[in-house]
């Protein structure tokens, strides 16, 4: 399918491997990409508008319709993909060339010059060794730039109460915010009892977590540059 469409607001999203140079396995974790891509490809297909491909190596990209469900893609492929680390550029914006639904490549707008512009910043904070550093970035019309603001600094929040937790606490939250299924579920599949999820979420901050996470993600849901 080969539409044009330059009228609608999209939400491009860039991503890359983080210090992919030093990898061992490089080509493993490049295969194990492209399978996690494939996979988020099919099951949010409703709201990809030009499928997640890998474009040079260790850099991928896709276009989606709206902001809706971006950090759920995004949190995914950071889980699939731990140990290894990656950074995000969101770009909000209109797409001003033909959209090839199979893949995200040649596109060009103002969407995706503000993913990558998010991208190259990140790249620039990690330069300057700030001790903390959020592996998302977000750029909007300038119509919106007090959301902008306030979402990037929900972001680099998020990262630090990450950065705080202990492996026990990161398998715990990521497994209860993947199945979102409760507590006992997630204790099954991790092989530890209830209260043992329970401590582990209390003291990883877990529902003021989730909590922003849900309300950022209502945000970028409603975001519209038309």
């Amino acid at each position: 399918m080969n539409h044009m469409d330059t009228i609608h607001s999209f939400a491009a999203v860039i991503g890359d491997i983080k210090d992919s140079r030093h990898l061992e396995n490089r080509k493993e974790v490049q295969v194990h990409l492209q399978e996690i891509l494939d996979r988020l490809n099919e099951k949010y297909k409703d709201h990809i508008v030009s499928k997640f491909l890998i474009t040079l190596g260790d850099e991928f990209q896709g276009l989606l319709c709206g902001g809706e469900h971006i950090l759920d893609m995004v949190n995914e492929i950071r889980m699939e993909m731990y140990p290894v680390r990656l950074r995000f550029g969101i770009g909000f914006g209109q797409i001003t060339t033909d959209i090839k639904s199979e893949m995200a490549l040649g596109a060009d707008g103002p969407g995706y010059y503000r993913a990558r512009e998010a991208v190259e910043l990140l790249k620039e904070r990690e330069k300057k060794n700030r001790p903390v550093l959020a592996e998302l970035c977000l750029r909007l019309d300038e119509k919106d730039q007090e959301k902008e603001v306030l979402l990037n600094t929900v972001f680099d929040l998020m990262y630090v109460v990450e950065s705080g937790w202990t492996e026990r606490q990161r398998e715990t939250i990521w497994d209860m915010l993947l199945y979102g299924d409760g507590q006992q579920n997630t204790a099954r599949r991790l092989s530890i009892s209830q209260p043992t999820v329970q401590k582990a979420l209390a003291a990883g901050s877990y529902y003021t977590y989730e909590n922003a996470l849900k309300n950022a993600s209502k945000i970028l849901g409603d975001i519209q540059n038309d």
